[in-house]
């Protein structure tokens, strides 16, 4: 159904799909930050964004509702940001003072390209992921690119020629390297089992999901590939929740702001477009977050345990339509990762910040031993079960 789109060759391709990117990503960030204003005042008690409205728009009918619902905000936001005078201070670096945020972009708007998030049953009944770059070292290419974000944060904060950014810059670099390595540990225990003896070997998070698909077969050995993996691989999914907490600097290990004692942190000296810059990127890791965390231990675009998306399809008896199965594939990953987003939100308003002394002990001394420990037990556990 949809070969029409690879006949088109590459040079027209690419472009149209980096502009994809940029559409979706961009508008779901807006959302995002909106989102969080609107939950943070639910946790506590108060209305939140509420007000704003465009005054063309105020005499329509029914415009009331979406006004209190704080629609209205993200053009708000958008053209605020926009329009808004956007000084340079005079003691800083210029030129990498504004590259800074740029290439905090680069890395927040490439990684989505290999994240897979849904899928199709294409006229040979075959499951065909949705995505952009179906490449066999998935999760390799998004921690290679996504740890290249740092770097924007460490030329921020030296480029301000402040005593705060630069604080920040080195926070941040000192956090990356504390958690990258628990976070990469953690994910080794998924692709043992997804690699099985004799296999070709992939990286690939399609193959992730896919592990997770099964059905029911009784009380039967075959039965776990219907589980999702945070059933069987608990452990490994708190050590990835709690590293990407820190990757993403959310609350409570948000040290390279910290505005107690950094003021702002790396983006002190920043404001208007080149500020909002950074909190987009944000916002896009947190989406791409969440989106492997789902694809790796809440079953991708499986609704349950046991009830992948083929059967579900057949179910609604939408199996023969790729765009309806493709279409539902789509919205229950993405109703997945909007329920994580809520959860990152909702940690960020209820947990205090840690303090720097207190992040550093958790990733070397508590959570690296944890991830160290967790990747042996499953390594003699797969051999003594596979053997």
């Amino acid at each position: 159904m949809f070969d029409f789109y690879f006949n088109f060759p590459l040079w027209f391709r690419l472009p149209l799909q980096g502009l994809a990117v940029i559409l979706v990503l961009f508008p779901l960030a807006a959302a995002c930050s909106m989102a969080e204003r609107k939950i943070s005042a639910w946790i506590q008690g108060r209305p939140g964004p509420n007000r704003t409205i465009a005054p063309i728009l105020a005499w329509i009918p029914g415009m009331g509702v979406l006004q209190r619902l704080g629609i209205f905000q993200l053009a708000a936001d958008g053209g605020k940001f926009t329009f808004k005078e956007d000084g340079v201070p005079g003691h800083v670096n210029k030129f990498y003072f504004i590259l800074a945020p740029i290439l905090a972009m680069i890395p927040a708007l490439t990684t989505v390209a290999v994240v897979p998030f849904g899928a199709y049953l294409d006229s040979a009944g075959k499951l065909v992921p949705i995505m952009l770059a179906n490449v066999d070292v998935g999760l390799l290419a998004v921690f290679a690119v996504s740890s290249l974000g740092v770097y924007s944060v460490i030329l921020a904060g030296w480029a301000s020629n402040s005593k705060y950014p630069f604080l920040g810059s080195v926070r941040a670099s000192a956090q990356l390297i504390s958690y990258e390595l628990s976070m990469t540990l953690s994910v080794l225990p998924v692709f043992l089992l997804v690699n099985a003896p004799g296999g070709h070997g992939t990286l690939s998070l399609v193959d992730v999901v896919a592990m997770q698909s099964g059905g029911w077969h009784g009380f039967t050995a075959q039965s776990w590939h219907g589980l999702w993996g945070v059933c069987y691989l608990p452990l490994s999914a708190f050590i990835f929740l709690v590293a990407l907490f820190a990757e993403t600097n959310r609350q409570p290990f948000d040290m390279p702001e910290s505005e107690a004692d950094l003021v702002g942190g790396f983006h002190t000296e920043y404001g208007a477009f080149k500020w909002s810059l950074f909190f987009v990127a944000e916002y896009c890791h947190m989406i791409v977050g969440s989106g492997i965390f789902c694809l790796l231990f809440l079953g991708g675009w499986n609704l349950l345990p046991w009830l992948p998306l083929a059967k579900l399809a057949g179910l609604l008896g939408i199996a023969a339509s790729p765009l309806l199965t493709g279409g539902l594939g789509i919205v229950i990953f993405l109703g997945k990762v909007a329920a994580f987003i809520f959860f990152f939100m909702w940690v960020r308003w209820t947990l205090p910040r840690f303090r720097y002394d207190q992040v550093m002990k958790i990733g070397w001394q508590r959570l690296l031993p944890l991830a160290i420990a967790n990747l042996i037990f499953y390594l003699l556990a797969i051999a003594l079960t596979q053997k």
